[in-house]
């Protein structure tokens, strides 16, 4: 009995951590990944998106009651098309990917996924987040003082 009470107290203690970036360090990760001016779209947007789609966290997810279809991750993917997360009807899963990677702490899966998503600078329109916050401002201040 006290070797399950203890296994039972040692699983409530693991729990799943979500990275947050810092703003200069996912800068620099993103830079690293080829993000800066991948199809014309200047890194600043990028950071603008994850910042006001997730802030920098990796773990964040939206449900869309209207779609049934879920955001996942930094960039807030959506699963009706670009990924499967075996619960949206009718996906698509264009990114060929579980949901589950995008919300992992290595973002490689969604930065791939993301290019994948925007294959022009219009597709930015696609995430709400970007069109509200991004779109036609002054988005230089996300990678201010980073040196990248």
């Amino acid at each position: 009995m006290k070797a399950l009470l203890t296994l039972g107290l040692f699983l409530l203690s693991v729990t799943v951590q979500a990275k947050v970036f810092r703003r200069c360090e996912l800068a620099r990760t993103m830079k690293k990944n080829g993000m800066d001016h991948h199809i014309g779209i200047n890194m600043t947007n990028w950071m603008c998106l994850a910042q006001h789609g997730s802030n920098y966290n990796t773990q964040t997810t939206n449900y869309n009651h209207g779609d049934q279809s879920t955001d996942y991750g930094l960039f807030q993917i959506n699963s009706r098309y670009w990924c499967n997360d075996d619960k949206t009807p009718n996906a698509v899963n264009a990114c060929g990917i579980p949901c589950s990677d995008l919300l992992l702490d290595d973002i490689t899966p969604a930065i791939q996924c993301a290019k994948t998503v925007v294959k022009s600078p219009e597709d930015m329109k696609i995430w709400s987040a970007w069109t509200r916050h991004c779109q036609h401002e002054d988005v230089s201040q996300y990678i201010k003082n980073c040196g990248v």
